[in-house]
């Protein structure tokens, strides 16, 4: 019996060894194309994932939101979030990150491009364009129409927000030469691939993807999962796994999968309809308050010692 009362001494001592304690993680949220962070959508699903994780968040703007978002080019786009980002001394210590369509190729330029940066901790991307896309649905307006005859030329590339990941299957050779942003976003070009975006891509906790069944924006839908076509043609379809920026390993896609950090989610709804109790379900767990372990030991030597042998 004196043994069993010293064991349960022991046991209570040690349970004050480490006091578990929660941070508060802070997260920010990019919006799509001809969108701000101001506009009602926007805000109100800030506010909305705010208080299902409670963790402080904001919408990260870049220029005037709407206009640039399309007319600047997102190389642009991703050094000024990053010179916001390591202005922010709240997300000093780290961070999480929400992204809406295009919004994604500017939070992955964050990621990947940003020198001396805090560290990302969880990325959840809403249907990213993250392997490009093949086609622009609706097309009609005069800079749609310069996107789909024009769109490897300079001029395009530095005046169209969307040229930058636009990925015709077909022109392959013209889309490494003259697209500035997507083949080096995701190390595509032969010989220029850079191990530092591949090391901070793969640096991340958790990596979730989020792809809408019914969208009819990001062409194909699959690539919001890094899904797209073979070189050189329009079919078959590659599922992520079975393209060379994943079997090559390019940006780290593989190794995250490997270790069990990539979550490819596949909601029902058209491009960015998302219901509450998917958001819950896909988001929030992501944003919540991280636990932790306090390094405080709060004991008396002497006593425990006298405990264990008296």
């Amino acid at each position: 019996m004196e043994k069993s009362f010293q064991r349960s001494v022991l046991l209570v001592t040690l349970s004050l060894f480490f006091i578990p304690v929660s941070i508060s993680v802070p997260f920010i949220l990019f919006h799509g194309i001809r969108d701000q962070c101001s506009n009602g959508g926007v805000s109100s699903f800030t506010q909305l994932l705010s208080n299902l994780s409670s963790s402080p968040g904001s919408c990260l703007e870049i220029g005037n939101g709407n206009q640039d978002s399309v007319s600047m080019p997102l190389t642009q786009q991703a050094n000024i979030a990053c010179e916001k980002v390591k202005k922010m001394k709240e997300l000093s210590h780290g961070y999480n990150i929400v992204a809406q369509s295009q919004g994604n190729l500017v939070a992955r330029g964050l990621i990947e491009f940003c020198d001396d940066a805090p560290p990302v901790f969880n990325y959840i991307s809403l249907g990213g364009p993250h392997a490009g896309i093949s086609d622009i649905p609706k097309c009609t307006s005069p800079i749609c129409k310069l996107l789909k005859t024009r769109v490897y030329t300079d001029y395009i590339q530095d005046h169209i927000a969307p040229s930058g990941y636009i990925k015709i299957p077909t022109e392959m050779s013209k889309y490494l030469e003259h697209s500035k942003y997507l083949p080096k976003l995701n190390n595509e070009r032969p010989n220029k691939r850079n191990p530092v975006f591949k090391d901070r891509f793969t640096s991340l906790h958790n990596l979730v993807l989020v792809m809408f069944q019914g969208d009819t924006v990001v062409i194909p839908k699959e690539s919001s999962w890094f899904g797209y076509y073979p070189d050189g043609a329009s079919t078959p379809l590659l599922s992520p796994q079975q393209t060379k920026l994943y079997t090559e390993d390019w940006i780290g896609l593989k190794a995250l999968d490997a270790a069990g950090k990539v979550k490819f989610v596949s909601v029902p709804g058209e491009h960015l309809r998302m219901a509450q109790d998917e958001v819950v379900k896909y988001v929030v767990p992501y944003l919540k308050n991280q636990p932790a372990v306090s390094s405080e030991c709060r004991y008396n030597r002497k006593a425990m010692e006298t405990t264990l042998h008296p």
